[in-house]
């Protein structure tokens, strides 16, 4: 999955190369069913974007599908932030908020290029070793502790990795080293959100729909195919789907805990799968299947031992 320009939560979670993550309140136990119905329904929206921009990669280039998707995601978030705007855009970080935007858009561009040339499900699984590539990162760049256990579990991350891309003759696609670097950029980004400790949850909305639009408005008219009016439908639903996701991962990570809700981001992985088999006919082959169940599990690995690190809040 792409993910998307929402900010991030503080533990570990497969979130979409379009979600960028999720500022979240402390929620009683009762609302967290809520909260996971709500980012089950994200994570389908976000998948089936996903999809919708396979099939829009056999008429135009990356570049301009994600072109589009900014023009959609910056014109809603305008509208519902409207009588707000002149309050929240100015931003304490503006350097550190051009580069976190810079980095959600080599995201999803490297994501729409991948998933031209490979499966949803092999791009999805690869783009899932984000929450480990951020325990990394935060011990390398934000000196946060690295123990024994969350190292185990960043190699057998890559050894899953290595599962699905299978180097060698034959079988490597060049495509995958792409999914890959989308699980490197987005977890540059998720690390640059952890730093964005001036600025609130909107400003940084705003910020990443904002840098995302003028970085691809400036590349594609080089890439630019004329838009076939057969094709509008689909360009709207790929807009629709985006908005829809991040609503809804918005709305649940308002009522339910993080800690609760970051398992849920691998069911992103099912979705993908599903929309590859309906629209396109692609079954995940067994290599594939098992180099995700390796990656899965080395992150939700990761994950317990973070949330035992970062103890619940009490509601």
């Amino acid at each position: 999955m792409a993910p998307s320009c929402v900010d991030a939560p503080a533990l570990p979670a497969a979130v979409p190369p379009h979600a960028g993550g999720a500022q979240t309140i402390a929620a009683p136990a009762a609302r967290n069913g809520l909260g996971m119905l709500c980012v089950l329904a994200a994570f389908a929206c976000f998948t089936l974007m996903d999809a919708v921009a396979k099939l829009l990669s056999q008429t135009y280039a990356p570049v301009q599908i994600v072109w589009i998707r900014y023009v959609f995601n910056t014109a809603i978030l305008l509208m519902v932030f409207a009588p707000r705007l002149r309050r929240i855009l100015p931003s304490r970080q503006p350097r550190l908020q051009i580069v976190r935007g810079a980095a959600q858009l080599c995201t999803v561009l490297l994501f729409f290029v991948a998933i031209g040339y490979i499966g949803l499900a092999e791009a999805t699984a690869l783009a899932d070793l984000n929450p480990v590539l951020v325990t990394l990162g935060a011990a390398v760049f934000l000196g946060e502790r690295l123990g024994v256990r969350r190292v185990g579990g960043i190699i057998f991350a890559f050894i899953g990795a290595m599962i699905i891309i299978r180097p060698g003759p034959g079988v490597f696609h060049p495509a995958s080293l792409l999914a890959l670097g989308t699980a490197v950029t987005f977890a540059a980004g998720m690390l640059l959100t952890r730093k964005l400790t001036r600025d609130n949850f909107g400003t940084s909305l705003v910020w990443s729909a904002l840098v995302g639009l003028f970085g691809s408005s400036l590349i594609v008219p080089f890439f630019w195919t004329a838009i076939n009016p057969a094709d509008l439908w689909l360009m709207a639903g790929l807009g629709l789907s985006g908005a829809l996701g991040q609503a809804f991962i918005i709305k649940g990570y308002s009522l339910g805990e993080a800690s609760a809700l970051a398992p849920m981001g691998y069911t992103g992985l099912i979705w993908a799968t599903l929309w590859g088999i309906l629209f396109f006919g692609q079954y995940p082959d067994a290599w594939t299947m098992s180099g995700a169940l390796v990656i899965v599990g080395a992150g939700l690995y990761v994950w317990s031992r973070e949330r035992m690190r970062t103890p619940t809040k009490p509601a």
